[in-house]
């Protein structure tokens, strides 16, 4: 056993004050396209995709996860509302610590909410939810891309980094096939080359497994920096 594996594992509630979680706010200068970009990043423009759909005659709904300071979404709105589109775009960001910068007054168009992933839940559907980089900080990564999965539109899309690593079982007999394949059969597509895992479409996701706690020890993932290990109990291994 691993010395990961004998110290104890953390609660989401001991995680969060966890000086590796602290890094779910690394989305404080990512903007929204450029070098440094949430359009880089996940190789697919918010601003680009909502506006297709806006075309199509929707009111577009966005969720960002870990959203860091929000500036990437705001400057998001203040460019939908350049374009005229305002009224039609209703953006939604989530992060577990306040930091976000002075937004605009924007009414239900734009909202920044200061909550804890591992409990928060909305009754809203999302023609778009994203997750920079901020699952490598999650304790329960499982439950947030089901709960995720389930707050899509009927055709909405879902996209969050994600690095298989991170994911371990208790007894540490989970190999990177059985992983993607485990994703595979419950809608969800992962991506080796970005490490993206994509889902389409709002679906009703049951994990077979009990999350067992998490540990900030797990050293560098892809990202290069400190990453959260999630253990599991499995009852299925696919």
């Amino acid at each position: 056993m691993t010395a990961e594996k004998k110290s104890s594992l953390l609660t989401n509630e001991e995680l969060e004050w966890s000086d590796v979680a602290a890094n779910c706010r690394m989305n404080r200068e990512r903007e929204i396209t450029g070098t440094n970009s949430y359009t880089a990043d996940l190789k697919l423009n918010p601003l680009e995709f909502l506006t297709e759909k806006i075309q199509a005659g929707q009111t577009v709904r966005w969720l960002d996860l870990c959203c860091g300071s929000g500036r990437a979404l705001i400057q998001a709105y203040e460019q939908f509302q350049q374009a005229g589109l305002g009224e039609q775009v209703q953006i939604r960001g989530v992060d577990l610590v306040n930091l976000f910068l002075p937004a605009p007054e924007a009414g239900d168009a734009l909202r920044l909410q200061t909550a804890s992933l591992h409990d928060w839940n909305t009754v809203e559907r999302f023609d778009l939810i994203t997750c920079v980089h901020g699952l490598h900080y999650v304790g329960d990564k499982l439950s947030l891309l089901a709960r995720a999965a389930g707050w899509l539109a009927s055709e909405g899309q879902f996209l969050a980094h994600l690095d298989l690593e991170n994911l371990q079982t208790v007894a540490g007999t989970w190999t990177t096939a059985d992983k993607r394949e485990f994703l595979r059969r419950r809608f969800f597509q992962y991506h080796s080359r970005t490490h993206l895992v994509t889902c389409t479409g709002q679906q009703d996701i049951r994990f077979p497994c009990r999350y067992a706690g998490a540990s900030d020890q797990a050293g560098p993932n892809f990202t290069g920096q400190p990453a959260v290990n999630s253990f599991y109990q499995l009852r299925e291994t696919v």
